[in-house]
C-alpha cells in the first residue's frame, strides 16, 4: 500500500514536468491535436530555436544569473556576519532585532510594492539591475539570518575559544574554524537565496521595463499574449529556466543533505 501511494505521488509530481518537456519538443500543430498525444510524433527543437530567434532569451538568462548570483552572494556575506553576532553575543536590543526579523516574514510582500516603486523612482534606480539586486538582498537578509543563526547555535563556542587560545582573533576563528564547519548550512542558504531571486517576478516587472535588462521570469510572462499563449515557446523557456537550478542542486546535493541534517540535530 505504501509503495503504491508513493508511486502515485511521484507520478503526480513528475507528470507536469514531463508534459512541459514533451510540449517543448512538439511542433505547433501537435500541441493542440486531438486525441492528446503523450509522446510527440515528430520531435523538433524548433521551439528552442524560436525563443532565441524571436526574443533576447540569452540576454534574459544572463540578466537573471547576474542578479540572482550577485544578490545571493551579498546576502550570504551579510547573513553570516549578522547571524554570528546574534548567535554568540547578547546585547541591548537583541530580542527586538530577532522579533523584527520574524515579523518581516509574516507580512505579505505585495503590500510593499507601491512604496518600493516610489523609493526606487526617487533614487533614479528604475530600469537598472542594481535596483533588483538591492531589493532582493534586503528582502532575503532577515530569513537568511534566522536560518544561519540556528546553525551557529548548534556549533559549540568551545571551538572558537580553543582557536583564540592558539592565537586566532575572533574574526580569524570565524573564518578558519566556524565557517568550514558551517559550509553545508551556508550552501543551503545560498541555494535558497538564489532560487528565490531566480524565480521572482513582481519586482522585476515593476522595476525593469528595458528589454535588454529584463530577467527570465519577465520574459516568460511575455509569452502570454492578449488573445493567445505560445505554449511551445513557453514550454521550451520553462525547460531552460529550470536547468540552472537543477544543475545547482545536483552539484550541491551533498551540502544540502548535510545542511538539513545539521539543522535538524542539535549537537
Amino acid at each position: 500500500m505504501k509503495v503504491a501511494f508513493l508511486s502515485f505521488y511521484v507520478l503526480v509530481m513528475v507528470f507536469p514536468l514531463y508534459w512541459i518537456v514533451i510540449t517543448s519538443l512538439k511542433p505547433q500543430k501537435e500541441i493542440f491535436s486531438l486525441p492528446v498525444r503523450y509522446w510527440p510524433e515528430h520531435l523538433t527543437l524548433q521551439n528552442y530555436v524560436n525563443i532565441f530567434k524571436v526574443s533576447k532569451f540569452g540576454v534574459y538568462i544572463a540578466n537573471s544569473l547576474l542578479v540572482s548570483v550577485t544578490s545571493a552572494l551579498i546576502v550570504m556575506v551579510i547573513a553570516i556576519c549578522s547571524a554570528y553576532v546574534l548567535a554568540r553575543f547578547r546585547f541591548r536590543g537583541h530580542r527586538q532585532i530577532m522579533l523584527g526579523f520574524f515579523v518581516t516574514q509574516m507580512l505579505p510582500g505585495f503590500i510593499s510594492l507601491a512604496p518600493l516603486y516610489m523609493m526606487m523612482s526617487s533614487m533614479h534606480l528604475l530600469n537598472q539591475r542594481i535596483s533588483l539586486i538591492l531589493m532582493y538582498t534586503v528582502i532575503l537578509i532577515p530569513f537568511s539570518t534566522i536560518m544561519l543563526r540556528g546553525f551557529f547555535q548548534r556549533i559549540p563556542s568551545n571551538l572558537e575559544e580553543a582557536a583564540m587560545i592558539d592565537g586566532c582573533s575572533q574574526l580569524s576563528a570565524l573564518l578558519r574554524v566556524i565557517i568550514p564547519i558551517m559550509l553545508p548550512g551556508i550552501s543551503s542558504m545560498f541555494i535558497f537565496a538564489f532560487v528565490q531571486n531566480w524565480n521572482e517576478l513582481f519586482l522585476a516587472v515593476m522595476f525593469i521595463d528595458n528589454e535588454a535588462l529584463k530577467t527570465l521570469p519577465v520574459a516568460m510572462n511575455s509569452f502570454v499574449l492578449k488573445f493567445n499563449v505560445d505554449w511551445g515557446a513557453m514550454s521550451a523557456g520553462t525547460v531552460l529556466s529550470v536547468l540552472p537550478t537543477i544543475v545547482l542542486f545536483a552539484l550541491a546535493q551533498k551540502f544540502i543533505v548535510e545542511g538539513l541534517t545539521q539543522g535538524a540535530v542539535k549537537g
